[in-house]
């Protein structure tokens, strides 16, 4: 049993509570030991990541109490890999957040942060389906401080309209809970894998509505239509680094149906036969259009980008509902892509947010901002990745989802929907950017006066010479950016692991062996896929 699968669930939390109770009115403090946390948290991950890239599968028993009757964390390709991006995703949003200056506009903002990022980790890393509910409500619970960090009427009244819809979603995850514990006795995913394989058909109707709950909740999380409605408005008034945040909790949403829908309620169950084709493709294609209609239509700079969210994780889970090996790992490059660009853009409009001095940045003429040529280079290469364009990530990212679909009957609807949508956001972000950086008037007008305190920060600032202005802010976005070409420079040995990542979720044996302690244990009515693959992922001997 190997102890460092717990580092990234116990660091943060750790750290949060130090924070809150030592550190709370020392900022300067908060600041060193919230970074220097965090940079341990990404060697964490890494280690844990290249770990996993060997075949282990690594298990940790809290209290040595065995599964399934304990509480098990479990480390395996997809796990890492989404602990990994992550980390990352929170090192450069915490330079971007000290940086600014937004940790010091409101109380808690580093404790927050951290208790968010123990909460993703935890919902990425446990093996339990109890304690996935229980993570997404620690994560919930901080991202709802950290969405009316600083105040704000707007901001306070979005965020109770956050907080509503979560809840329903919560409220139809002990549902679903409940229905699976009472038919089948245990909630432990391994477990739970083992003995829906084995139940008759004739005892399968509980299961089948607990199985339509849960991709019903995972939707809501992941901002499918029609669950999609509390996502615009709320990462459009988030703080910026908690929009650049919440780029990964969408991917929580993602993670989970990958998780549940090839372990628990694998494709070739007749459980769950057909739920992914009858609906969730349609759903997914309408979320693509949806979202690249409302980037189209925008008015306002960040709400642009809350839509670009949408139409991305419609084109994720458009690759997820096909639910093939190739369609699965076309997803999970694509998620990594979109994470990385979604965080880059909600820091950019930040960034111009600030240099105007304005609360929002409607898509207006404008006076120009103190470094445009850089900020609109970096937007330029923001929106060229986000839209799918060449040279960059997200442009072999759609290539290896309408690859991927190609084996699909509906392949002619996802390739039109895609392709023209992909046509739409060029516009939308062609039009945003052209309104911001290029057509530009050469004076202030009287409608930049400032109404309250942060648009008097912001417009101060604004005024200040270049030199002045924090450094950490632009290297925060240029790291996220030099992230995106490095997917892009390194596509193949990425893609080569995603493949090796699908390939175990879809042999779902040694993982299932690992958490029960048993080794070469089957899923009844399945054959034996280790023997026959040589090179087959196997579990790893310390978990015994």
């Amino acid at each position: 049993m190997t102890h460092w699968i717990t580092i990234p669930v116990i660091l943060p939390a750790m750290l949060a509570t130090f924070i809150v109770l030592v550190l709370r009115h020392q900022l300067p403090l908060q600041r060193v030991f919230s970074l220097a946390g965090t940079v341990l948290l990404v060697i964490a991950a890494a280690f844990l990541f290249a770990r996993a890239a060997a075949g282990d599968i690594a298990l940790y028993q809290l209290g040595h109490w065995a599964a399934p009757f304990g509480i098990v964390l479990v480390a395996d390709r997809l796990a890492t890999l989404f602990v990994l991006l992550t980390a990352v995703l929170a090192l450069f949003v915490l330079l971007y957040a000290i940086g600014s200056g937004w940790d010091a506009r409101g109380r808690h903002f580093h404790a927050l942060f951290q208790f968010q990022i123990m909460g993703v980790m935890g919902a990425f890393l446990t093996g339990d389906a109890f304690n996935l509910f229980v993570f997404f409500e620690v994560l919930l619970i901080a991202s709802y401080g950290l969405m009316i960090h600083s105040g704000g009427a707007r901001r306070f009244r979005v965020g109770v309209q956050y907080v509503v819809f979560n809840l329903l979603g919560s409220t139809l995850f002990l549902f679903a809970l409940g229905t699976l514990y009472a038919e089948m006795g245990t909630l432990n995913m391994a477990d739970l894998a083992e003995r829906i394989g084995a139940l008759p058909a004739e005892r399968t109707a509980g299961i089948r509505v607990a199985s339509v709950l849960l991709i019903m909740v995972f939707a809501l999380k992941a901002a499918i239509l029609p669950l999609h409605f509390w996502l615009p408005a709320a990462y459009a008034t988030a703080p910026a680094p908690v929009a650049a945040l919440f780029a990964i909790m969408t991917k929580v949403g993602a993670y989970s149906i990958i998780r549940f829908y090839t372990l628990v309620f694998p494709p070739d169950l007749p459980v769950t036969a057909g739920l992914f084709g009858t609906w969730l493709l349609p759903a997914a294609l309408v979320t693509v259009a949806l979202g690249m209609i409302g980037v189209l239509a925008a008015r306002e700079l960040g709400r642009l980008v809350a839509y670009a969210v949408i139409g991305s994780m419609g084109m994720l889970m458009a690759s997820l509902a096909v639910f093939t090996p190739a369609g699965i790992s076309a997803a999970l490059y694509y998620a990594i892509h979109s994470t990385l660009a979604t965080a880059a853009l909600f820091l950019l409009v930040d960034i111009v947010r600030e240099r105007r001095g304005k609360p929002g940045v409607g898509l207006s003429e404008s006076p120009p901002i103190a470094g445009g040529a850089l900020v609109a280079g970096m937007f330029f290469a923001a929106a060229i990745a986000m839209t799918g364009l060449p040279p960059l990530s997200g442009f072999l990212g759609k290539l290896m989802i309408l690859e991927a679909t190609l084996s699909d009957p509906r392949a002619w609807w996802v390739w039109a929907v895609i392709l023209a949508s992909s046509l739409v956001a060029v516009v939308g972000f062609a039009r945003a950017g052209s309104a911001v950086f290029w057509k530009c008037h050469a004076a202030p007008s009287d409608s930049d006066t400032v109404v309250n305190s942060e648009e008097a920060r912001g417009a101060h600032e604004r005024h200040q010479p270049p030199g002045r202005r924090p450094a950490l802010p632009a290297v925060a976005v240029g790291g996220l950016l030099a992230m995106l070409v490095a997917l892009t420079v390194g596509a193949g040995p990425v893609q080569r692991h995603l493949a090796a990542t699908t390939a175990q979720l879809f042999d779902p044996a040694p993982y299932i062996a690992t958490v029960l302690e048993t080794p070469g244990r089957q899923i009844p009515g399945k054959e034996d896929k280790t023997a026959a693959k040589p090179g087959a992922s196997t579990y790893s001997e310390e978990a015994h």
